[in-house]
C-alpha cells in the first residue's frame, strides 16, 4: 500500500476541508397561503407553485 512521503501540515489539511461546510437550506413563504415553503418546490398546504395550482390538496377536517 502506498504511504504518504511527508506529513501533511495542519494548514494544508485545513484548507481542504474549508468547503466541506454544510450550507442551511433556503425556505420561503408561500404567497398564495403563507406557510413556509422550499426554493422551486410545491406548496404542500395549498398545492400552489409560482401562481398556479399543480397539486389537488383535500383539506381533513
Amino acid at each position: 500500500m502506498a504511504h504518504p512521503k511527508r506529513k501533511i501540515s495542519k494548514t494544508r489539511r485545513d484548507k481542504r476541508r474549508s468547503h466541506h461546510a454544510l450550507t442551511p437550506k433556503a425556505f420561503t413563504e408561500c404567497p398564495n397561503c403563507g406557510d413556509i415553503v422550499r426554493l422551486h418546490h410545491v406548496c404542500t398546504e395549498c398545492g400552489y407553485y409560482r401562481g398556479r395550482q399543480v397539486l389537488d390538496v383535500e383539506t381533513v377536517a
